[in-house]
């Protein structure tokens, strides 16, 4: 497995909508950070459906290593 690009070593926090479905990028490439804009198009990425339960702030992975993805558990703090 290729390992994807980590474009930054911290979480995007983001408001999300509740009931609002969100593509979160996976291979790391997207210029549209923390989400998926099609740049995966021919690997073996494919972005992950995160949908908000509830209006709050959360915090998307930003180095694509999370056990958790696409939220943020930390990881970035052992790369």
């Amino acid at each position: 497995m290729t390992t994807p690009n980590a474009p930054q070593l911290a979480p995007y926090p983001v408001e999300v909508e509740a009931g609002k479905s969100y593509f979160w990028c996976s291979c790391g490439q997207s210029s549209k950070q923390p989400f998926c804009d099609g740049s995966h198009k021919g690997s073996e990425f494919n972005p992950i459906k995160y949908t908000a339960e509830d209006s709050k702030k959360v915090f998307f992975c930003g180095c694509k290593a999370s056990g958790k993805s696409p939220l943020c558990d930390g990881s970035h703090s052992k790369l």
